[in-house]
């Protein structure tokens, strides 16, 4: 814990006495000017003066990095308003204010086409698209509002009870063995299939309640998403479009070589969070595979110490944006394993693994 609240930076201090301290380790005014200095960080900062006054992101909803070919110049309001979550930014502050007023609204029937943001060129030209691209956009908003503490408002029990029940009666299917078909020559997910997505596992794992509520779900989800993912690329067929979904999840996603070494570092520390959150690790071989190497390679303080790392590791998929890393920029040795480090101790902590305290 000395060693993250002297190299972590303002997220990770504040974020390591809230989390990870034990009871009475630190005394009010420490944790009150921890949670202070997070507003003004280069990360903080880095996030809520791209916001607009109307609570909106680079002018869309879901876009994870700029793309020229979807017209999206920067990421968008989901992600952004994810990473201040994780950022730690204070919930009362005006920036959640703003973006909650369209995320809430979302939720609703509001068949408004203004609120499709970025996708309402693709709906205008394919009224067929509206009902999944509406779903879509009610399962990332609904995760966002479960993750930042509204988990037992009505609105987002009520949503997450609806976004349960389809991913459910899915998984009942025999689609669910084989949730693909041809379209031509493109091989194309099929019609009827409703799989799992990095925004409806995260809105589970953030809801205890309903986890509870719908345990057999829950373990089904697990065991669904243990599995090892399709390797043949797919799209979604919308009309005449096809779209290549980055936010589905039919399986586990992490790639790993035989030691245990995950391609991508951060999807892999996102998945295993998840999975520890919704209690279905111990479902997933390769997860709890790296998990372990990334424990291995841990010092006796518990910092991640991998031998020739020379940089901060980086993300190879934008799913993690809003995620990773909580110090960016990272200069010195230490810095660039703050991340790894802490999302370690949280993920033990999740599991409830004994934590010793030097």
């Amino acid at each position: 814990m000395s060693w993250l609240l002297e190299h972590g930076g303002e997220t990770i201090r504040y974020r390591t006495l809230r989390e990870l301290a034990p009871e009475g380790y630190a005394p009010p005014e420490a944790l009150t000017d921890a949670y202070a200095a997070i507003p003004g960080s280069k990360a903080a900062l880095a996030v809520t003066k791209k916001q607009k006054d109307t609570g909106i992101w680079g002018g869309n909803l879901l876009g994870l990095a700029p793309s020229a070919t979807h017209g999206i110049k920067d990421v968008g309001t989901i992600a952004q308003y994810r990473r201040m979550i994780e950022l730690a930014l204070p919930r009362d502050s005006r920036p959640y204010k703003l973006a909650e007023r369209i995320l809430f609204r979302l939720l609703t029937r509001d068949e408004n086409p203004a609120l499709l943001f970025e996708l309402q060129k693709l709906v205008g030209a394919e009224p067929g698209a509206d009902e999944w691209i509406r779903g879509l956009i009610r399962e990332a908003a609904t995760a966002a509002l479960a993750e930042a503490g509204h988990q037992e408002d009505p609105r987002i029990r009520g949503a997450g009870h609806r976004i349960a029940t389809a991913i459910s009666h899915f998984l009942r299917s025999p689609v669910s063995e084989k949730p693909f078909t041809r379209s031509g020559a493109n091989l194309i997910l099929h019609p009827e299939a409703h799989p799992p997505s990095w925004y409806s596992v995260a809105m589970l794992a953030a809801m205890p309640s309903l986890q509870r509520e719908r345990a057999g779900f829950t373990e089904r989800m697990g065991n669904y998403l243990a599995q090892p993912a399709p390797k043949k690329a797919f799209s979604v067929q919308l009309g005449r479009k096809l779209l290549k979904p980055t936010h589905l999840l039919l399986g586990d996603p992490i790639e790993a070589d035989s030691k245990g070494t995950p391609k991508d570092l951060p999807l892999a520390l996102h998945y295993i969070e998840l999975l520890a959150r919704i209690g279905a690790l111990h479902t997933a071989p390769v997860a709890t595979k790296v998990l372990a190497r990334l424990i291995r390679d841990c010092d006796d303080r518990g910092v991640w110490a991998p031998k020739g790392l020379r940089a901060q590791p980086k993300a190879l998929n934008p799913i993690t944006h809003h995620y990773y890393p909580l110090l960016p920029d990272a200069k010195t040795p230490e810095g660039r394993v703050a991340d790894v480090t802490f999302r370690l101790a949280v993920i033990a902590k999740v599991l409830g693994w004994q934590v010793d305290y030097a």
